[in-house]
């Protein structure tokens, strides 16, 4: 979940992006600590979530770029530059393939949640710093995060609650290695300060680091198969049991101020 974005083309021809001409990859750590602030006080602001990540990747983008580039599958996603969002976005066809499929687990959790996949590209625009010298090979593989960030969701079974986003960014943390990620993740146990959920986020944790690498994980291909098949061969194990927690939830409680 790296809040880079750009349209989407064929692979320019441009130098490799490196430390010393992308740079803006330096830390802007009271930025993202003024995005941190208002991600505490409203969770739901997602904007948020990408300035933080955007503000703390440092030299993360990077090492998921070379990873990408040594790894089969993601070589062909920076050759071809596949644009998952239209068949994310094409819910006649989804529905047609088959029963059990990611597609219609993928599906389920959107509907769940009342999302849709434009949602988290206006929120990653509304969050973007602004500062980040955009490099279309990076660029790419950020959106490629951001747009299948949900396909995480459903093929790891963690809701889009609180407490199931938090998991999910920590399984997120030991796939990219990304600060900022890991920053979100430590200030909700350090304020959350349960048991339950420091147990959920450490197997999050462990499970991202078990699984395959699923920046390069070719979902167009994977989006008919049974669920239970794509699990197996991204070795992603199923979220153990939990007790959402909603946000709606904790402003009842006076945890969060009113939206």
């Amino acid at each position: 979940m790296i809040p880079f974005s750009t349209p989407m083309s064929a692979a320019p021809t441009e130098p490799a992006p490196t430390e010393s001409n992308i740079p803006s990859l330096k830390l802007q750590p009271l930025r993202a600590l003024a995005a941190l602030q208002k991600l505490i006080a409203n969770p739901d602001d997602t904007s948020q979530v990408f300035t933080i990540i955007e503000s703390l990747s440092g030299k993360a983008p990077l090492r998921v770029l070379r990873r990408m580039r040594a790894d089969s599958d993601g070589r062909r996603l920076l050759e071809t530059r596949s644009d998952i969002r239209p068949l994310l976005l094409d819910r006649e066809r989804l529905r047609a393939m088959p029963r059990g499929s990611l597609a219609e687990a993928y599906l389920a959790f959107l509907d769940r949640e009342g999302i849709s996949a434009d949602g988290l590209v206006e929120a990653s625009v509304m969050g973007e710093t602004g500062a980040f010298d955009v490099h279309a090979e990076l660029a790419y593989v950020g959106d490629r995060l951001r747009d299948t960030h949900d396909l995480w969701h459903a093929v790891s079974g963690y809701q889009g609650d609180v407490v199931g986003e938090t998991a999910l960014l920590a399984f997120s943390a030991a796939q990219t290695k990304n600060p900022g990620v890991a920053l979100i993740v430590a200030t909700a146990l350090l304020r959350g300060r349960d048991l339950e959920l420091t147990r959920l986020v450490v197997n999050a944790f462990r499970d991202g680091l078990a699984a395959a690498w699923l920046p390069a994980a070719m979902w167009e291909e994977l989006m008919p198969l049974p669920l239970d098949e794509v699990r197996a061969r991204l070795r992603v194990a199923l979220a153990p049991p939990y007790v959402p927690t909603r946000t709606s939830e904790m402003r009842a409680m006076g945890e969060l101020a009113p939206a």
